[in-house]
C-alpha cells in the first residue's frame, strides 16, 4: 500500500514549556509520508533554540509576527503540499507512534474526505482529566450540538483548495467553522477512527475566564447562522451540555 501523504502544521507562539514535546510526538511517527510545518509568531522565549534542534524533521519553517492562531495555521495551508492535513497545537501531542499510519490507511482504504478520532484532556503532569469519544458521524448530528475534536481532525488537501482556509471572522470558533463547513455544508464524506489520536493540554484560547467563553459562544451561534444550524439557540445550551459526559467516562 502506497503511503498518502500527509502534512503536519503547529503554530507556536512562546510555547517554549511544551513545543519540544510536540515535535518528539511528530518525530516518533512511523508514518513514511510525513510533511511537517511549522509556523511562530516571533517567539521571545525558548521556543526557537528547541525548534532549531530539531530542524532536520522540519520540512518547512517560518518565524515571524502574525495576526494570531488562525492566520499562522493559513500560512502553513499555504506551503502544505501532502494529500492530507492535520493540525497538532504547540501544547498536544499525539498519544502513540502509529497515529498517523493510522490516519493515512484510513483515507486510503475508507475513500474518504474527513479522518477524526478522540482525543484525552490532560493537565501539566500529563494525568488525564477529561476523555473526548467522537462517536460515528451521522449528517445532522451538528443540529444536535456534536462536532469532532479540532486536534483530531484531518481533511484532504483539496477541501481547503475547493472550500477555502480558517476564517478570520469567527474568533476561537473558527475551527469549530470550518469544520461544519466541510462536514456539515459541504457534506463531505467522513470517516471516525475510534482511537485516542492526540492528549491535549487543558486550557485553550477560548476558555479561561467568563468573557472568553462569552465570546465564544457568540462565535459558535454566529458559525451555526451561518452554515443553516436548525435552532441554533438551543444547540447554543445542548453543544457544552454534551461535554459533561466526558468527564464521566
Amino acid at each position: 500500500m502506497t503511503a498518502i501523504k500527509i502534512s503536519i502544521i503547529t503554530v507556536c507562539y512562546n510555547a517554549g514549556a511544551t513545543i519540544e514535546r510536540c515535535i518528539q510526538s511528530v518525530v516518533n511517527q512511523q508514518h513514511p509520508g510525513l510533511e511537517y510545518i511549522v509556523i511562530d509568531g516571533g517567539s521571545t522565549d525558548h521556543t526557537l533554540p528547541i525548534i532549531n534542534k530539531y530542524r532536520q524533521y522540519i520540512t518547512r519553517f517560518i518565524s515571524e509576527p502574525d495576526g494570531g492562531i488562525y492566520q499562522a495555521i493559513n500560512k502553513g495551508l499555504e506551503l502544505a503540499t501532502g494529500d492530507v492535513i492535520g493540525i497538532l497545537n504547540a501544547d498536544d501531542q499525539f498519544a502513540a507512534g502509529d497515529i498517523l499510519k493510522q490516519v493515512g490507511n484510513a483515507f486510503v482504504t475508507q475513500h474518504c474526505d474527513v479522518v477524526y478520532g478522540d482525543i484525552d484532556f490532560v493537565n501539566a503532569d500529563g494525568r488525564v482529566t477529561r476523555r473526548w469519544r467522537s462517536g460515528g458521524y451521522r449528517h445532522g448530528a451538528f443540529n444536535r450540538g456534536w462536532m469532532p475534536p479540532h486536534p483530531s481532525f484531518y481533511a484532504l488537501k483539496k477541501l481547503y483548495d475547493n472550500f477555502g482556509p480558517y476564517s478570520n471572522n469567527y474568533g476561537t470558533a473558527a475551527d469549530y467553522e470550518l469544520m461544519l463547513r466541510f462536514i456539515h455544508t459541504h457534506q463531505s464524506s467522513v470517516y471516525y477512527l475510534p482511537r485516542v489520536m492526540v492528549c491535549m493540554q487543558i486550557g485553550g484560547a477560548s476558555n479561561g475566564n467568563l468573557k472568553k467563553r462569552i465570546l465564544a459562544w457568540k462565535n459558535d451561534y454566529r458559525a451555526m447562522k451561518t452554515h443553516g444550524i436548525l435552532w441554533p439557540a438551543l444547540v447554543l445550551i445542548i453543544k457544552p451540555l454534551r461535554k459533561l459526559k466526558q468527564y464521566l467516562s
